[in-house]
C-alpha cells in the first residue's frame, strides 16, 4: 500500500457507517445512500494527502452533502416501463458512418472550440449559459464559436445558422 493508505483504510472503516446513515437520512433510499457514501469516500481518498491531518470526517461529510445536492439540482429521472420506445429502423452502417464523420469533424477543432460548438449547437444553449459553464466571457464564446464554425466551413461542412446574430 502507498504511504497513508493504511490511515485511509482505518478512516473509511470508522466513517463509512456514519456517512451511509447521514446519506440515508438525506435521501430516504438505502441504495442511493450507499452510493453517495462511496462517492464521498472515493473523493476523500483522492484528496487524502491534503486532508488526513485536518478534519477528514468533516471533509468527507462536506463532499457527501455537495454530491447529494448536485444530484438534486440535476436529477437523473428514470421511469421503468414495459413498453420499449420506438426504434429507428435505419441502416446501422449509415449511423456508424455518420458518427465517425461527426467525430472526425469535431476532432479537427481545439478542445475549447469543440466544447463551445457542442454546448452551443448540440445542446442549443445560449451564449451566456455556455460562458458560465466554461467560465469564460460571452465575447470568448462568440469569437471562439465564430472561429470554429469558420474552420468547419473551410472543411466543407454545413454549419448551423447563427441565432439571430448580425453579419
Amino acid at each position: 500500500m502507498a504511504r497513508g493508505d493504511e490511515e485511509f483504510v482505518e478512516f473509511a472503516r470508522v466513517a463509512s457507517g456514519r456517512l451511509v446513515h447521514a446519506a440515508f437520512l438525506m435521501t430516504g433510499n438505502h441504495h442511493q445512500a450507499e452510493d453517495a457514501a462511496q462517492t464521498a469516500l472515493v473523493r476523500t481518498y483522492a484528496s487524502w494527502s491534503r486532508i488526513r491531518d485536518n478534519d477528514a470526517y468533516g471533509y468527507a461529510r462536506k463532499v457527501l452533502v455537495n454530491h447529494l445536492v448536485d444530484g438534486w439540482r440535476r436529477p437523473i429521472r428514470e421511469y421503468p416501463s414495459d413498453d420499449l420506445p420506438e426504434q429507428r429502423r435505419g441502416d446501422v452502417a449509415d449511423e456508424v458512418v455518420t458518427r465517425r464523420w461527426l467525430h472526425d469533424i469535431l476532432a479537427a477543432l481545439s478542445p475549447r472550440e469543440r466544447a463551445i460548438v457542442v454546448l452551443r449547437y448540440y445542446f442549443d444553449l445560449p451564449e451566456a449559459q455556455v460562458a458560465r459553464e466554461l467560465d469564460v466571457s460571452v465575447g470568448t464564446v462568440k469569437s471562439t464559436s465564430s472561429r470554429a464554425l469558420e474552420k468547419l466551413r473551410a472543411s466543407g461542412v454545413r454549419t448551423p445558422q447563427t441565432h439571430g446574430t448580425r453579419r
